[in-house]
Parts: structure tokens; C-alpha cells; sequence
């Protein structure tokens, strides 16, 4: 605990080298929790996978492919960032607009074909 202005000293240099160093054992022993908590998950998920196994050959059942989607752009989605209203709008317009003109050219295409049609049909006097 820092407390500005105590009688006493300045013994600030002191006080600022033991935070950063406890700081960098919190942090130390955060990174060590998690390198074991993922060790241990990964053991469990092996003893898993192994007794699957064993019942795949006892029932003689084929592994299932694991699909893997290579589409995976951030590592957290929870951390993307998030679109505006007006990207969004930007977004759903030019969908709509897509699907409106292809539409429109479908229908532009056909009634040229009837009207060449026609024309081949009527001959004008």
C-alpha cells in the first residue's frame, strides 16, 4: 500500500521494484495454473478418447472424421469486433439490392426473348 505523502521518506523506488516484482509472480503463477489446468484437461480428453476406442472395437464402429472448419478468424469471437448500425445497414442493402437485381435482369432477359419472339412472328405492314 502506497500512501502519498507519509513522514517517513521516499522510499517510492523501493515501493514501485516490490509491486513489479509481485505483479511478475502473479502473473508467473497465473500462467502456471493455466499451463496445468489445460495439462489436466488434455490428459482427461485422452482417457476419454481411449475408452471410446475401446468401444469402437468392441462393437466394431468406425471412428467418425472430425470436420475441421478452417474458417476460424479470431481466437476468442466474443473479442471481434462489433459491426455499426451502418455497416450493418450497408450490409442488408447490398443483399437486397443483389437479389432485387437479379430479379430485375431475369426479368429484362425474358421479355426481350417474348419480344423478339413476337417480332419474328408479326411481320409490321
Amino acid at each position: 500500500m502506497n500512501i502519498l505523502g507519509a513522514v517517513g521518506g521516499d522510499d517510492d523506488g523501493d515501493d514501485k521494484e516490490k509491486e513489479e516484482e509481485a505483479e511478475r509472480e502473479r502473473l508467473e503463477a497465473i500462467r502456471e495454473a493455466e499451463e496445468r489446468r489445460k495439462e489436466k484437461h488434455r490428459k482427461m480428453e485422452e482417457e476419454r478418447e481411449k475408452m471410446r476406442q475401446e468401444i469402437r472395437d468392441k462393437y466394431n464402429i468406425k471412428k467418425k472424421e472430425e470436420v475441421v472448419d478452417p474458417v476460424q478468424e479470431e481466437p476468442n469471437p466474443l473479442m471481434r469486433k462489433k459491426k455499426t448500425p451502418e455497416e450493418l445497414a450497408r450490409e442488408a442493402e447490398a443483399e437486397d439490392e443483389d437479389e432485387f437485381t437479379k430479379l430485375k435482369n431475369t426479368i429484362e432477359t425474358q421479355v426481350n426473348e417474348l419480344k423478339s419472339q413476337i417480332e419474328s412472328k408479326c411481320v409490321m405492314q
